[in-house]
């Protein structure tokens, strides 16, 4: 896959993930916040598992061999879409996505920094520091009323 093929696609996806939190938050008007989440979550798992099987590639045979770690991240996802569906009708879409993407680089830098997971580590410097810091100025300038 091509970078610029990639960088498309994570454009694409930075997208969604800006559509996805109204989405569910009107869904939440019809049928509760926890239940647009958990349809939210079915809908998304069922169309990934249609493409899983049908891609050909990779196998769920060996999920039995990871870590109890390493099957967490849909702890982690289900709670991000339901935080979310409960924040954009209290503080809107940009409030929640500010605050998402702010604490998503927090704990990306401090994940880079320390090797978490046994990632290779990249330290805190003062232009990744200073980001953090202005992205985290627009965040307190966004969510201000």
């Amino acid at each position: 896959m091509s970078n610029l093929l990639l960088i498309l696609l994570m454009s694409a996806g930075g997208v969604a993930v800006a559509l996805q939190p109204s989405i569910n938050a009107r869904l939440a008007e019809k049928t509760g916040f926890l239940q647009a989440a958990t349809i939210s979550f079915a809908i998304g798992t069922l169309c990934l598992l249609l493409i899983s099987l049908s891609s050909g590639q990779g196998s769920f045979r060996r999920m039995g061999e990871a870590d109890w770690w390493q099957l967490s991240g849909g702890l982690f996802g289900a709670f991000f879409v339901a935080m979310t569906v409960l924040g954009v009708p209290r503080i809107g879409t940009t409030a929640v996505l500010a605050l998402t993407i702010a604490s998503q680089l927090i704990a990306g830098i401090l994940l880079d920094h320390f090797g978490v997971f046994g990632m290779r580590g990249i330290a805190i410097d003062f232009r990744r520091g200073a980001g953090v810091v202005l992205l985290l100025a627009g965040v307190v300038l966004i969510c201000r009323r």
